[in-house]
């Protein structure tokens, strides 16, 4: 029989994707109808054949997608139990941290305290310093920004210090360089849980976003799941921004990724490597380029064409393999606002060879993690880390 180390885990995440509002969702401010892919599926026909047979379905009332009478995989949808509804907060407890005190946020923008260190720290004044869409506010601010070099700095419903320029204004290892610093500055009770570079190009009224962000996060408590993994000679590979998420702390190896065709093709190219571990993908384009924007017809094209391209990743699984497909949170493209609701997650646990079935209601995303330990015969009673 092969290494139990030998055996191949992949946990994708439908980044964003929501199946429901949560039951403390009201304490979120968030709407009773949030549901995200049940939204996008009800806004127009979306046929998802094998994420039906997986038992989507059969957790989320789909119109297009019937509940399987014998669901592939284990499927239920998953509470969180930490407090927060962001990026940090879904995956971290993936990885089997709980959070009680949760990262500051700033709706009215960032204080002087913050701001005027951050200004002397990198030599200019900042622009915006407000609550805002990221596209929305490159397109306020973008003429002012390429006129004057003055970065723009705004934030969100989440515990994000954003910071936005064009990449023919200030380079983008300068706004890489300004985010460290940043980064440095955030501590408590600052310590805000992501600076993300938010890189641009285009003229006015014609912006776009690049490639080139990068998240610079709070390095998560030890020992994650990753950490678990690493210890026991499991390698590990983080795709898209599980290492700026994890600070690459318990990841060997990865890389970011421009989209989610990327994330998928890098996913199964480290299937036919043909190597053992653990491969952990985020799937970001749901959330950053239709869930945000609000593009529900975008959103819902991102979800057809996952599905197509999961008949690829399922046919390169042996008996022994794992995948995994959840969410960290949700973002409703067809509510109102920009923000992420509170929302419970799918989880789809598939296993070639292993009977489905509906799990209902499960607390806590680390139901994900103690299935990765699982699979490499390790200790999965997995002791939340409380931060």
């Amino acid at each position: 029989m092969a290494d139990v180390k030998d055996r191949r885990v992949i946990v994708m995440v439908i980044d964003s994707g929501g199946v429901g509002a949560a039951p403390d969702h009201a304490t979120y401010h968030d709407g009773a109808g949030v549901d995200t892919i049940g939204n996008v599926s009800r806004a127009g026909h979306v046929r998802l054949p094998v994420l039906g047979q997986l038992g989507l379905g059969n957790i989320a009332k789909l119109p297009d997608v019937e509940p399987a009478s014998s669901p592939l995989a284990a499927c239920a949808r998953l509470r969180e139990v930490s407090e927060g509804k962001d990026t940090i907060t879904g995956h971290w407890e993936m990885m089997g941290v709980k959070i009680v005190h949760p990262f500051p946020t700033y709706p009215r923008g960032f204080p002087r305290e913050i701001v005027d260190p951050f200004e002397a720290g990198i030599g200019t004044r900042v622009l915006g310093n407000k609550t805002a869409s990221g596209t929305v506010i490159i397109e306020e601010l973008g003429p002012e920004h390429v006129r004057t070099g003055r970065p723009i700095l705004y934030t969100s419903a989440d515990s994000v210090f954003q910071l936005a320029a064009h990449e023919d204004v200030v380079s983008v290892d300068t706004l890489w360089s300004w985010c460290e610093k940043a980064r440095a500055l955030l501590v408590p009770p600052h310590r805000v849980n992501r600076v993300i570079a938010r890189p641009f190009i285009g003229v006015q009224g014609a912006y776009i976003r690049t490639a080139n962000r990068r998240d610079f996060a709070v390095p998560p408590p030890a020992p994650t799941v990753l950490d678990l993994l690493t210890r026991a000679g499991v390698p590990t590979c983080g795709l898209g921004k599980i290492g700026d998420i994890f600070c690459c702390q318990g990841i060997a190896a990865g890389t970011r990724t421009a989209d989610n065709a990327e994330g998928i093709a890098r996913t199964l190219a480290w299937l036919d490597a043909g190597r053992g571990g653990f491969c952990f993908t985020n799937l970001n384009d749901f959330d950053s380029k239709f869930g945000h924007r609000r593009d529900a017809d975008g959103y819902a094209k991102a979800l057809v064409d996952l599905d197509k391209a999961l008949a690829g990743v399922l046919e390169r699984l042996v008996k022994g393999d794992r995948l995994i497909i959840t969410a960290d949170h949700g973002c409703d493209p067809t509510a109102p606002g920009t923000d992420h609701p509170r929302e419970f997650v799918p989880m789809l646990d598939y296993r070639p060879g292993e009977s489905g079935g509906v799990l209902g209601d499960l607390d806590a995303f680390a139901q994900v993690g103690l299935r990765v330990l699982a699979s490499f015969g390790l200790d999965s009673r997995l002791e939340p880390l409380i931060v």
